[in-house]
């Protein structure tokens, strides 16, 4: 009896957390490699981090099909005043925790101070120029509306600042410097002079200019302006709405598919970025408060005050929210990558959030749709974990340690 209550119990297990405990064994395990190996001196590194080439090249692939077939396919289902209402509160959610994430770092740094008795290599005072939030502005703005939706899959718009050397003519003056002795006569000596000239005037000129990866934001805007036209179309869009809602069906059974691969993509891509450091001593040495302050503050910021506005808002446990994105953020740890992680934290938000068939009359509709897709793509200004990379609003401390160490 006490074996059939084991095995059932172990087979519910395996059922329910399967592959995310897969997924942390293949973490530890991948850490445990990559420092093994690391006396071997390997000279196929790159061979052996292709298994986990292979992760990172098919979650990017989902993530382009799953943003434009969600928020258009989601959005159609809406009324403009829900889906307004639904907006007006992401963007109020996200602005309010991204400033208490910078308030959360900004203690943080003067508390711990992660940079005091490091060198700073290469550090040189006014070595470049440096952009202005107001280019900064401009260019989300700009991103907002890309000038070419298919540029705008692989690439975006930055400002860029080109030094312009004025061609101006300044008379270069002799300074007297100091006497030097006569070889001939000793007691006797000639001045010597040295001709300062005076450092070029140098002015940046600001010119367009492109980034590589994709833009998110644009694609969301046109996505989300498209599932609303869509909705208020009617029976005239359903054609496109179908299309939308079978390639999301689709997507979402790639990505059951592929989280299988997972594990053992997870293995190799973090023995693989093990392997590629050069001296992970001195790194550590140079980099511990930093890394310090980074974990303190997603301690503080994830567990401690999302959770807790988290139940203040819904009166229920915050943690039984977060398990349910354990997957995510485990892959969001790998791979330090909100891009690479965005098909997961669909899929885990997805399991969460079944809405029940009332809302719109017809089970196959999602109107919860825009809101998951919404919350994820806004990922790609936040960070998680060792990088500036994003993964969900579970991190958003990083954002604010990120901007304070430039």
């Amino acid at each position: 009896m006490v074996s059939v209550k084991v095995w059932a119990y172990i087979k519910g297990y395996c059922k329910r957390n399967g592959l995310l405990t897969l997924s942390v064994i293949a973490v530890i395990s991948g850490c445990v490699l990559g420092f093994s190996l690391r006396s071997f001196n390997l000279s196929t590194q790159i061979y052996f981090s292709f298994p986990g080439e292979l992760l990172m090249r098919m979650l990017k692939m989902l993530i382009l099909p799953l943003i434009t077939s969600s928020l258009m396919s989601g959005l159609s289902a809406m009324d403009t005043k829900a889906s307004g209402r639904l907006g007006v509160l992401t963007i109020t959610y996200y602005l309010w925790t991204t400033f208490i994430a910078v308030i959360v770092g900004i203690i943080l740094v003067l508390v711990i101070h992660p940079g005091t008795g490091t060198e700073k290599d290469g550090h040189r005072g006014g070595s470049g120029p440096v952009m202005t939030s107001a280019d900064a502005l401009l260019d989300l703005i700009r991103n907002m509306i890309p000038s070419n939706l298919i540029e705008a899959t692989f690439q975006q718009y930055r400002t860029d600042l080109v030094p312009i050397v004025a061609s101006s003519v300044v008379e270069s003056q002799a300074n007297y410097v100091y006497v030097m002795p006569d070889h001939n006569n000793p007691q006797l000596g000639h001045p010597v002079f040295l001709e300062i000239t005076p450092a070029p005037d140098i002015k940046y000129k600001i010119v367009p200019g492109h980034s590589s990866g994709m833009n998110v934001l644009g694609i969301v805007i046109f996505s989300a302006t498209m599932g609303l036209l869509l909705g208020k179309m009617g029976e005239r869009g359903a054609p496109l709405v179908n299309v939308c809602q079978c390639v999301n069906e689709c997507v979402m059974k790639i990505i059951n598919a592929a989280m299988w691969y997972f594990p053992f993509g997870i293995v190799f891509l973090v023995a693989g970025k093990i392997l590629d450091m050069h001296d992970p001593a001195h790194l550590g040495e140079k980099l511990g408060m930093y890394f310090i302050t980074v974990l303190a503050g997603l301690f503080v910021h994830g567990l401690i005050l999302l959770p807790l506005f988290y139940f203040i808002i819904t009166r229920k446990n915050p943690f039984t929210y977060i398990r349910g994105l354990l997957q995510a953020l485990v892959i969001a740890l790998a791979t330090s990558s909100s891009s690479a992680t965005l098909p997961i934290t669909m899929k885990c938000l997805s399991f969460q959030w079944e809405p029940p068939s009332t809302w719109t009359g017809q089970p196959s509709t999602r109107p919860w749709q825009p809101f998951l897709s919404l919350r994820s793509t806004s990922t790609n200004w936040t960070s998680v974990s060792w990088s500036p990379s994003g993964q969900d609003c579970l991190h958003q401390p990083s954002l604010s340690l990120t901007h304070t160490h430039p």
